[in-house]
């Protein structure tokens, strides 16, 4: 059960220990990306089921090729669909006349979702550094220049720059090879 291509062979069979399995194990990031987003729990419950829909359909097609977790594919399709139904609401609020420009409102929202979900991918991978390099770069974040770092670390002031230009370097990387980081890059 712990193996995706198990999860995939328990959607289609429509089993549903897989399915408790699987609801329970995702419903958590789904809930919170949703919640902080402008929604309700009775979003997240239709959105989950929605998005259930549409993996099911996909692995059915025949066509399903995935190269990420399906944890994550499954992210993927929920996002989607939320970000889908927040604009459908902002277009029936706008035709309410509740709002002067919709476009405005939308594009806000839309934007204030991917600063979001980019802080989050940013953070994520943050927290991945070595605790040295953590530091090394919060006390560049404060506005320390290389000399008052390398007072503190010990390290040169030459090598304090060239390990800020490695770390940012490697964080980069990590960020770059994440699945979210194609899908926010294509919506930016």
């Amino acid at each position: 059960m712990n193996t995706d291509q198990a999860i995939i062979s328990g959607i289609i069979r429509g089993d549903e220990r897989v399915l408790k399995v699987f609801y329970r194990d995702n419903v958590r990031y789904i809930q919170g990306y949703i919640l902080r987003n402008y929604g309700s729990i009775e979003d997240v419950e239709d959105v989950f089921q929605d998005a259930l829909v549409v993996l099911y359909q996909k692995i059915k097609s025949g066509l399903f090729k995935i190269h990420v977790p399906i944890k994550t594919y499954f992210y993927g399709i929920c996002k989607n669909i939320w970000r889908t139904r927040l604009r459908k609401k902002q277009q029936l609020s706008t035709d309410d006349n509740l709002f002067e420009n919709k476009e405005e409102i939308v594009d806000s929202i839309t934007i204030e979702i991917e600063n979001k979900d980019r802080e989050h991918l940013y953070r994520k991978h943050f927290q991945k550094l070595s605790s040295d390099n953590k530091n090394l770069m919060l006390l560049y974040f404060e506005g320390k220049s290389a000399k008052e770092i390398s007072q503190i670390t010990g390290y040169t002031e030459g090598y304090t720059r060239k390990k800020k230009f490695d770390v940012k370097k490697q964080l980069l990387t990590m960020i770059e090879k994440d699945p979210l980081y194609d899908e926010l890059r294509i919506t930016a």
